[in-house]
């Protein structure tokens, strides 16, 4: 018997072009494997995710820059065709907040969280962000958010070079712009030239304090936050391998007993009365050793899978259980457990874990996503390294690799990465 409902389908929500984002497959094998029947509203040109044996249907999703009401018209036509009420699982920042700008329309459709309106987009603002953390007292890192190009030579004095610059709210970010969602800038002259781009750019910049990367400084905590507000499932991951190195997404991850991120994740979410899944970074400062919340992600993170506890609950199976009216089953963690994502880490992928381990693409029971990612990835790299050399690249080689995130400055995080 399954531990979930299957008679309750679930629908996994990609707005992001990124054809490599494992975490939408992530999504759609924890639940197929539990006889859930999977529906993925994504980009599916080239998409590994598309060859999984697990997804029943692919959808077109919404046009990037799509508004609150264009997604609630893509998801309403894909509710049509299921024609029974489904779980939903965003899995970007856009989809996330225009689910839930649209909750009470979609909620005859769909099962979802009862999130407090408006949160959701609060703490995914970067500059709202740091005004939660201070009203939870939540360590977080120095923040400016400048005025005029005058207020940004003020704050970059006052924070000391280099400094990090965010735009507030990374998914209005047009495409093709060139822009980042997070900027390691090291003079107030290239500080000058973001901040004149703000209105381009969509939302405000801002300016943070800079902590610098390190050993064992990198930490995540996936949850799920259930109905009564309880966090369950997920747990502290700490980063051991980043691509780029010391700088982007989590390559490899590692589960990691953190008694005081814990505490941190549990705080805030109870204080602010959220409901649902969500993926929190942060860093530890080298000089105090206080870990500092640099970003709260109100959806479902890329390497979710590996916080799976021994009865086989992760946040996603969480959020499916509480939902359709089931009881969360009590697991003990599984502390030790890796992620790792292969086409970032491809040695790190043939060395065995002791704790365990779960690769991000190659799976024994769903083999073909794992072989059309590597197809994928060998067109990737080819066509980056003609465009170093400076060679042309043919129409169909660029057709048939897709664009993904360019190497980031070294202060992206995860999520940050992915969005960029």
């Amino acid at each position: 018997m399954s531990l979930l409902d299957t008679c309750v389908p679930a629908v996994v929500l990609r707005i992001d072009r990124n054809p490599f984002h494992h975490g939408t497959l992530g999504a759609a094998r924890s639940l197929g494997r539990a006889g859930v029947e999977v529906h993925v509203v994504a980009d599916s040109a080239g998409s590994p995710v598309a060859a999984s044996r697990y997804v029943r249907q692919m959808h077109p999703p919404p046009l990037p820059g799509a508004s609150p009401d264009e997604i609630l018209a893509v998801l309403r036509h894909v509710a049509d065709r299921i024609a029974r009420p489904a779980v939903l699982v965003p899995m970007d920042d856009a989809g996330a907040i225009a689910v839930s700008r649209v909750r009470d329309e979609l909620a005859p459709s769909y099962l979802l969280p009862a999130m407090p309106g408006g949160l959701a987009e609060r703490v995914a603002d970067k500059a709202e962000l740091a005004a939660v953390c201070v009203s939870t007292a939540v360590p977080h890192p120095a923040t400016l958010v400048p005025d005029s190009p005058a207020e940004v030579a003020g704050a970059m004095r006052q924070l000391g070079l280099p400094v990090v610059a965010k735009w507030s709210r990374p998914w209005l970010l047009p495409a093709g712009s060139g822009l980042r969602s997070t900027l390691l800038v090291r003079s107030v002259q290239q500080a000058r030239e973001l901040f004149l781009r703000t209105e381009e750019a969509g939302s405000r910049l801002l300016l943070q304090a800079y902590l610098p990367p390190g050993p064992d400084r990198d930490w995540f905590f996936h949850g799920y936050a259930d109905r009564s507000g309880t966090v369950r499932a997920g747990g502290p991951g700490r980063k051991q391998l980043a691509w780029p190195r010391g700088a982007g997404l989590t390559a490899v991850g590692c589960w990691t007993p953190n008694a005081e991120v814990q505490r941190l994740a549990e705080r805030l979410t109870d204080e602010l009365g959220y409901r649902g899944i969500f993926d929190l970074d942060f860093r530890r400062c080298g000089r105090t050793g206080r870990y500092h919340l640099l970003d709260f992600n109100p959806r479902t993170g890329a390497q979710f899978r590996l916080f799976e506890d021994s009865a086989g609950l992760d946040v996603v199976r969480a959020l499916h259980l509480d939902l359709s009216g089931r009881p969360l089953p009590d697991g003990a963690p599984r502390t030790g457990r890796t992620f790792v994502v292969e086409n970032y880490a491809p040695l790190a992928a043939l060395r065995a874990k002791p704790g365990g381990r779960e690769l991000a693409w190659h799976a024994a029971d769903d083999r073909s996503p794992g072989r059309a990612m590597w197809a994928l990835w060998s067109r990737h790299v080819s066509r980056r390294l003609r465009e170093r050399l400076g060679a042309p690249t043919s129409p169909v080689a660029a057709q048939a690799s897709p664009l993904i995130p360019r190497a980031a400055s070294p202060s992206l995080t995860d999520n940050e990465k992915a969005s960029s």
